[in-house]
């Protein structure tokens, strides 16, 4: 089962891209003093991947004070820094889950039918407080939907 509210997850390590550089970096140390938002949208270059991360500028996401929001996606590091190049450097951050052990261990990943050999996590949502605990968890349950934007904001506020 994904992670849910209450569960703490565990402090893997992986390579965390900023735009312009990648290196291998825990979890807890790029969480914020209050926690932080952990969001997997499988492929950075998908079609859902672009309209979410442009949304979360719009929502006021890269604003969450001490709270930051970090991507995982199974891409490697070059195409996580192009892809944060492309929406225009914001203050985001992704590691780079190229193997999707990650995302594995964090119970996400499924086959898709479409897609001969390739597993790809379901889109999820996790606000974590400092010591990586889960106070809101959003693992969407269909590939094309609407993101509880409201619900994690809240979530934030609360940290």
């Amino acid at each position: 089962m994904p992670p849910a509210e209450g569960d703490t997850i565990d402090d893997f390590e992986a390579t965390l891209c900023d735009g312009e550089t990648f290196r291998s970096t825990t979890l807890s140390a790029a969480l914020g003093d209050r926690g932080g938002v952990l969001v997997s949208t499988g492929f950075v270059y998908s079609a859902i991947a672009q309209n979410w991360w442009k949304r979360f500028e719009k929502y006021g996401w890269d604003e969450f004070e001490d709270a930051p929001v970090i991507g995982i996606s199974r891409d490697g590091p070059y195409a996580q820094n192009d892809f944060l190049r492309w929406l225009g450097n914001p203050p985001f951050r992704m590691f780079a889950d190229v193997n999707g052990g990650v995302t594995e261990a964090l119970d996400l990943m499924t086959d898709r039918d479409h897609m001969a050999n390739i597993s790809t996590p379901w889109r999820s949502v996790f606000v974590l407080d400092p010591d990586r605990e889960v106070q809101y968890a959003y693992v969407a349950d269909e590939w094309i939907g609407p993101l509880p934007h409201e619900d994690v904001e809240d979530a934030v506020a609360d940290l």
